[in-house]
């Protein structure tokens, strides 16, 4: 890891500045039983340096790990910056984590202390076994134990001496944060990143304009848990924004962007395929390719500063009074940019979202670069691509197809394992495990995992993300994974998307119980022609033969997605084995 940044660049140091710069602009916006309260950044700095002289109080040393459970909110937030400004060391564990999941973090991470959201938490930190940890801290009030409230009363009367030599003690090559990936395959690994790991990420984005500006509104509902929602979190508080966080509750995420209005959205692919999937699913091929060709037209001409000809712009300006004006209002009506990560997502919707107005830039990191190695923006883009490497990050493809990466962003290894296979750094260059290109202007195309390739009995090497992307874009598909290594021929597992269904099913007298129409004939021929359509796109090896509808959805609880949503595909397949070996039996 490269020291080239000075000692008083850590992340203990963001918030200190900012507050310095900016002290009576609004920081947060939060939900409260009184409706969304705002705090500015005066007032979260005194929060932040009072919950750090808690902590201290409490014994917290310096390089202890301390563990956040809980999900996306205000007290995240200061819980990492007070954790971080004490000299300790932030470990996430996501909320939807199992009692397992939450003990082998803390058991790995050796952590002292874990601050948990509420009773339901505390539960499983209660259930588990764990030699290190020695004190537990609450969000939510509960009976007989400490909570973040009275720590932050405590540290009225902390030692705001110490708290300032332990900040300016910091390094660059300080860890900062132990993230344990959520994992496709196997146990979680902890990625220990440092101080200067995420300084780098973050003084490039402000060098040069990307994510975040200081008039942006910020809708955070992703895991802080994650690197993403970690790096748009620390780039709104660098630049003087405001992040308003959702109140977590997924199922009201539309009703909650159009109150908030944000102009800034991190998210992952679901939430744009869901609202692509709502406001096409009336449109027919044509009528959806020619809204495309004709917004994204009028948004080239537009952003170029090109004037839009009159007859263009008739026809437009009736496609936008039906159709695209829906999608900005489905999103606040004020977004500036959007950006997605964390998962793959079909080009086309993205030309259609960028046709209404609506800018979806996509970019490409892992926990191990600090969440981030490439991206496109508004003014270099390319749809299909992950845009391009981020300045100081050097990218190159290796003669296998593996991305390799370099830089300063890039982590220095697990925490307690030496596992050299996945993540393994040789002469400074990251070994991704995913498969890509470098087209000549620079762009980055990601087209696989290698882990994640099918080979099939014949010898042909498939990658079922592409398949896989293109089923679903249909309205009536929620998940689809390709599946068949070793196999004559691929198969697909389907899931249905309950939203649509419903009115469809109702329309033609059918039964809405899900596990009906999963059975049901008329759903399974939807389903086949949906398909036989996306099968059109590929040579005959790599098409999918047949397909199972599951009766229900995947889900994180059931360990089969990813907090962010990512299909975990080792477990679906031992998971519905039987299903998918009656699709090669019959």
């Amino acid at each position: 890891m490269s020291s080239t940044l000075a000692p008083s660049q850590s992340i203990a140091d963001l918030l200190t500045q900012t507050a310095e710069r900016h002290g009576e602009r609004v920081a947060m916006r939060h939900p409260s039983a009184e409706g969304w309260r705002e705090v500015t950044y005066a007032e979260l700095a005194e929060t932040v340096e009072r919950l750090a002289l808690g902590l201290i109080g409490l014994g917290v040393q310096v390089g202890e790990r301390v563990a956040i459970l809980a999900k996306t909110r205000a007290e995240w937030t200061y819980a990492d910056l007070a954790v971080t400004a004490a000299g300790a060391v932030v470990v996430p564990i996501y909320p939807t984590n199992s009692v397992e999941e939450c003990e082998w973090v803390l058991r790995d991470s050796e952590a002292t202390t874990i601050i948990c959201e509420d009773e339901q938490q505390l539960a499983k930190v209660r259930a588990l076994r764990a030699p290190s940890l020695l004190r537990v801290v609450t969000i939510e009030p509960v009976a007989g134990e400490l909570d973040v409230q009275e720590l932050i009363a405590r540290g009225r009367d902390g030692d705001a001496a110490e708290l300032r030599g332990r900040a300016a003690a910091i390094t660059v090559e300080d860890p900062y944060t132990f993230i344990y990936t959520s994992g496709t395959t196997g146990p979680p690994k902890g990625c220990v990143l440092s101080h200067g790991n995420f300084r780098a990420v973050l003084d490039t984005v402000r060098e040069h304009d990307v994510l975040s500006r200081s008039d942006d509104v910020t809708y955070l509902y992703l895991p802080l848990a994650h690197a993403l929602a970690l790096i748009m979190q620390l780039a709104s508080i660098q630049a003087g924004g405001v992040l308003a966080y959702s109140a977590g509750d997924t199922s009201a995420l539309l009703a909650e962007l159009a109150e908030v209005a944000p102009t800034f959205l991190p998210s992952v692919p679901r939430i744009f395929e869901k609202v692509y999937a709502a406001v096409t699913r009336e449109l027919g091929p044509m009528t959806l390719r020619d809204a495309t060709n004709i917004g994204g037209a009028v948004e080239e001409l537009r952003r170029s500063g090109s004037a839009v000809p009159a007859e263009l712009l008739s026809v437009y300006e009736q496609l936008d009074e039906r159709l695209f004006s829906r999608v900005r209002a489905a999103f606040g009506g004020r977004l500036r940019v959007a950006v997605t990560g964390a998962a793959p997502i079909a080009p086309e919707i993205l030309s259609f979202l960028w046709a209404c107005g609506v800018p979806v830039m996509e970019g490409y990191g892992m926990t191990e670069t600090a969440s981030a190695i490439s991206i496109g923006t508004i003014e270099a883009h390319r749809f299909g691509t992950v845009g391009r490497p981020l300045p100081g990050v050097d990218v190159r493809i290796a003669a296998d197809g593996e991305i390799l990466v370099r830089g300063a962003n890039v982590f220095g290894g697990y925490h307690n394992d030496a596992d050299t296979s996945f993540g393994s750094v040789e002469d400074g260059w990251l070994h991704t495990g995913d498969l890509g290109a470098l087209d000549a202007d620079g762009f980055l195309s990601i087209t696989g995992r290698k882990k994640d390739i099918i080979i099939t009995a014949g010898g042909k090497n498939i990658a079922p993300a592409n398949l896989e992307n293109d089923l679903k874009r249909s309205p009536w598909i929620s998940h689809a994974v390709m599946l068949g290594d070793r196999r004559p021929y691929p198969v697909v597992i389907v899931t249905l998307d309950e939203e649509a269904f419903g009115p469809w099913a109702q329309e033609r007298g059918l039964p809405r119980d899900a596990v009906a129409l999963a059975r049901h004939p008329e759903v399974k021929r939807l389903i086949g022609g949906e398909l036989e359509a996306a099968n059109r796109k590929y040579a005959q090896v790599e098409q999918a033969k047949r397909f199972v509808i599951l009766d229900h959805e995947l889900s994180q609880e059931a360990g089969e997605l990813t907090p962010t949503l990512k299909v975990k595909r080792d477990v679906v397949a031992r998971r519905y084995a039987a299903e998918i070996g009656a699709l090669y039996a019959s």
